[in-house]
């Protein structure tokens, strides 16, 4: 015994003076996934690229994180992460990929701290190979090389998750308060989703800790207070301000920070309801479901192929384009419908389910033997940590009605962490030969790679069957020559069982480089062959699998030149010239256009693709602007605080990153915010705020009666003055749409 121990101290004198060149490894890995070509991405999430832009031009700006430089409407979300980019683009020069840096940044430090984390406890090995998994999840480098916000607030949980480990092992109090002001501070990143990891961390708390119930209750209580003081500070500031003097909360309907956390950004994901609640017209609320949508569709084309193939054409034009949740099978953006087995089905899958079933029988491994009642080995407790966040964070994503497919990268740690662990505990558990619990490795490796196959199959046509077929025999071939030679020990054995490794996470692998390997999209970022779409789900039946758009479909209007009339768009219900799809499509999922206008809707110029260019315009909206409507506003201002305005956000962000000037997005983000009124419009104009007005038929929303006003008081400016007749800039900044002026004395 004396021997043994001193050959583990001696192993770990000696590996602390190693450089781990697995962990080495596996963060090179996480680096490429990360950030190889993000200098491609030029103008990222338009929407919160713009918001960067004016941000840094004033600390008001700063502050409140304010969309626009004129300081009329903010982002959609707490100010935070926006602060960090502000910062990078303040260091590195503005561009795409200096704001899209630190959430690549972050994506590699959570495979740093999942590798400390796990590595504690369960063994250098087990840490390895959560890293591992971690970087190799797909969701998380596809979410990490964009400027949203989640690959941020994952790391800052995970920071929060290792304060609370050393709260624990140190039995310091000052640890457990910061940790819980860390997802305080996460909170002011994306709100109410930081608040999933909070059962993990009462639970845990309460049971790895060795102090009586009283003292429990009193440091969680003051834990939790911090917690929600922090959570709410800036909250608290911003709607104390008279409205007057800051931004309007954009995508709120009450001009409130608390109602956005706990309703838009809130419940609201929970229930599905997204309709406004605010507007006196009671219209149905463009919400980021369906602006979204409508830009994805902008802008999934960007890195398309525009010299289609007449045979791609006939199978493009031949099909209708599906609204989301119009009848799909894959629901609102192919996020699968409500149930058990959500996380199984197509579009969420293959983002983050590849290692599930070997999680599943890593958690019986873990567990097996565990009495209720009695002390917990510290691997134990840990185990209940991640179980903690693991089953809530999935029945979330089980029932919720509304959530994008990037939000999943919330159960990449768990997942991760309990395969690390399991693996090193179930190759344990089966060189033991312990029992029934000897089966589980096995039974883990046959299980996880019959998921795999079934994830694939959707996409034989894009990826081919042998990588499908390889998996699948390889994962049965290895799971039942581990079963046989069970009662052997020898190298061949731990070779295998490295192989099955390795063949699990081989998919995974490819399925994580997809974003490189065919571009992403930075509005709705996925993985997978069609990763440029943004809706991830499985391709369609053109042969070209690069092809972006709804299935790999050419929309109407495009550069390629295909309008079929079964390709067409549909307004928005109850709106009168919509353009943005609604969350759910009538006439049997057909998209018509917009009232007024021709069958051929000629879309944004995002559409348009500059195969020779080697920078990727893939912001979700428009990702080019109109440079003769540019010039015509910029000679034509007299003095004017704001360039243009216009119905959203679509068309005002490209602008406002080209030009850095006030563009007002009267209707906030999807158009819907009840912001503005007919009298305060016109002490904006008799001011001489804003006399120029682009109107399309998207983003209505609450805003009608302005709409209305403008249309009726104002002069229509010519087309043949601020339309482009090139195809990159196809009238106007957003489609469809005329230009106004308004000038009132």
């Amino acid at each position: 015994m004396k021997h043994m121990n001193s050959e583990v101290k001696e192993e770990r004198t000696s590996n602390k003076k190693r450089i781990d060149l697995f962990l080495v490894s596996i963060v090179l890995i996480a680096a490429f996934l990360n950030l190889f070509k993000i200098w491609t991405d030029e103008y990222a999430n338009a929407y919160y690229t713009a918001a960067v832009k004016s941000m840094l031009q004033s600390f008001h700006n700063f502050f409140y994180a304010s969309f626009d430089p004129g300081g009329y409407v903010t982002i959609d979300k707490p100010p935070v992460v926006f602060w960090i980019q502000t910062i990078s683009a303040k260091i590195f020069g503005f561009h795409g990929w200096s704001v899209i840096l630190p959430q690549a940044l972050a994506g590699i430090g959570s495979v740093l701290l999942l590798y400390v984390l796990v590595k504690r406890t369960f063994g250098v090995w087990a840490g390895r190979f959560a890293a591992l998994a971690m970087a190799l999840t797909p969701i998380v480098p596809a979410v990490s090389r964009t400027n949203n916000i989640d690959s941020m607030l994952v790391f800052t949980l995970l920071v929060a998750t290792w304060m609370l480990f050393r709260a624990v092992r140190t039995a310091k109090f000052g640890w457990v308060l910061a940790a819980f002001a860390m997802i305080g501070v996460a909170f002011n990143m994306k709100m109410l989703q930081a608040y999933m990891v909070l059962p993990a961390f009462y639970v845990f708390y309460v049971v790895a800790t060795k102090i009586n119930w009283k003292k429990k209750i009193a440091f969680l209580t003051t834990a939790t207070a911090l917690m929600l003081a922090v959570s709410v500070s800036w909250a608290v500031v911003v709607d104390s301000t008279p409205a007057d003097k800051r931004p309007y909360m954009g995508s709120s309907q009450t001009n409130s920070v608390l109602e956005l956390a706990f309703g838009y950004n809130g419940i609201n994901r929970l229930t599905g309801n997204t309709s406004v609640t605010g507007s006196s017209h009671k219209q149905p609320a463009q919400t980021e479901q369906q602006t979204a949508s409508s830009e994805t569709k902008q802008n999934s084309n960007s890195s398309a192929d525009s010299s289609q193939s007449s045979n791609q054409r006939k199978s493009s034009s031949s099909q209708k384009m599906q609204a989301p949740g119009g009848g799909n099978q894959n629901g609102m953006f192919n996020t699968g419908n409500p149930g058990p087995f959500r996380l199984f089905q197509k579009g969420l899958s293959d983002q983050i389910s590849w290692l599930l079933p070997f999680v599943i029988f890593s958690i019986v491994g873990l567990f097996a033997g565990v009495k209720f009642k009695g002390s917990y080995t510290t691997k134990q407790k840990e185990s209940l940590f991640w179980l903690a966040w693991l089953l809530p964070v999935a029945v979330f994503f089980s029932i919720a009605g509304f959530f994008h497919q990037y939000y999943l990268i919330m159960l990449a740690p768990p997942i991760a962490a309990f395969a690390g662990a399991g693996a090193v505990a179930l190759w344990s558990m089966y060189k033991q030969h312990n029992g029934w619990k000897s089966w589980l490795l096995p039974g883990g490796i046959l299980t996880t790679a019959a998921l795999q196959v079934y994830i694939m199959s959707p996409y034989v046509s894009s990826i081919g069957v042998a990588p499908i077929a390889g998996v699948g025999a390889l994962g049965v071939i290895l799971a039942l020559v581990l079963a046989v030679r069970k009662q052997r020990k020898n190298s061949l054995t731990n070779y295998l069982g490295a192989a099955a490794m390795v063949v699990l996470l081989a998919m995974p692998a490819y399925w994580a480089m997809t974003p490189i390997i065919y571009g992403g999209n930075s509005m709705l970022p996925s993985a997978g062959p069609d990763s440029s779409s943004g809706m991830g789900g499985p391709p369609s039946t053109a042969t070209n699998s690069k092809q972006s758009g709804f299935n790999g479909m050419q929309p109407p209007g495009s550069s390629s030149g295909n309008s079929s009339s079964n390709n067409q768009m549909q307004p928005p219900s109850g709106s009168s010239n919509g353009g943005q799809m609604p969350g759910g499509s009538s006439n049997n999922g057909q998209m018509q256009p917009p009232s007024g206008s021709s069958n051929s809707v000629q879309m944004p110029n995002s559409f348009s693709n500059k195969s020779s260019s080697s920078k990727r315009k893939s912001g979700g909206m428009n990702a080019e602007v109109n440079q003769k409507l540019l010039n015509y506003l910029t000679k034509n201002n007299t003095g004017e605080k704001y360039l243009f305005a216009t119905t959203d956000s679509t068309s005002a962000a490209p602008y406002i990153i080209k030009t850095g000037k006030p563009v007002m997005a009267m209707g906030g983000f999807s158009g819907s915010d009840p912001i503005l009124t007919v009298s305060k419009l016109k002490a904006m104009i008799k001011k001489g705020e804003v006399k120029y007005f682009y109107l399309s038929g998207m983003g209505k929303g609450g805003q009608s009666d302005v709409i209305t006003w403008i249309k009726e008081n104002s002069k229509e400016i010519p087309s043949s003055k601020w339309q482009s007749t090139s195809s990159s800039a196809q009238q106007g900044p957003s489609g469809n749409g005329t230009l106004y002026e308004i000038t009132l004395k």
